[in-house]
């Protein structure tokens, strides 16, 4: 609780703090390949004391390399908790892109950022990018409305869904999202491993059903790379999503 209430009371400074290292950081890792660093070497305080993605750092350096050739000019971003992945899409995207992040603010796979630190992330867009940052449910329908109309009903190039792991979860984000991804783009899933610590975590058994249907791609880190994830990827052919 008191540090609730210092975290609180500080929140404004340190907002300042990660910002002006966020700063200094890119000053030093100016091409879009070297900026895979940043979120990594970050380190803040307070409610910004992190922005490190949680994935396994060889899986999500991979999937990196293969947004920054795609070259997306429309990234939809399901699950951003610390703002590590999203800081990527940022720099992998065009320079013009339009990137929608959402996000639930409660519940078993939500609340992973307070409301504070939304400037925070609005920070990680370059000049002329649009970010919108969405607290609401991805499963409501009146949050893939708001996908859809931020997108201004185009296509999207690629989406990454890290949001609700259920089964029946990661099977709603890709039939609510999966549609609206032109054909040649990419849909990227994290946690397509067994996660037997974790049984709630159902993300394989819904990626081993779809994959047989798609040009697919299992990334997954080597041993020696720590705790291995997986993330599976989708590129999508003429017929986009087979229902």
């Amino acid at each position: 609780m008191i540090k609730e209430l210092f975290y609180r009371a500080m929140a404004g400074f340190h907002r300042k703090q990660g910002l002006r290292q966020l700063q200094l950081l890119e000053q030093k890792l100016i091409s879009n390949q070297s900026r895979f660093a940043v979120p990594f070497a970050y380190r803040g305080k307070g409610y910004f004391k992190k922005i490190e993605p949680r994935q396994n750092p060889m899986e999500i350096e991979e999937l990196y390399r293969i947004v920054c050739e795609l070259k997306p000019e429309r990234v939809l971003e399901i699950g951003t908790a610390r703002g590590g992945s999203l800081y990527l899409w940022t720099q992998s995207a065009a320079s013009d892109a339009t990137i929608v992040s959402v996000d639930l603010p409660e519940g078993q796979f939500g609340g992973a950022y307070p409301a504070c630190r939304l400037p925070f992330y609005q920070a990680f867009k370059r000049q002329n990018q649009k970010l919108y940052l969405l607290r609401k449910d991805s499963h409501q329908t009146n949050t893939v409305e708001d996908v859809i109309s931020l997108f201004n009903k185009k296509p999207i190039d690629f989406v990454f869904i890290d949001g609700d792991h259920t089964y029946e979860g990661v099977k709603a984000d890709f039939l609510n999202y999966g549609p609206l991804v032109r054909p040649g783009g990419i849909i990227g899933f994290h946690d397509i491993l067994p996660r037997p610590d974790l049984p709630a975590i159902q993300v394989d058994r819904f990626w081993n059903e779809i994959k047989g249907k798609y040009n697919t791609r299992g990334i997954v880190g080597p041993d020696e790379s720590g705790r291995k994830i997986g993330i599976g990827l989708i590129h999508l052919g003429k017929s986009g999503i087979i229902t």
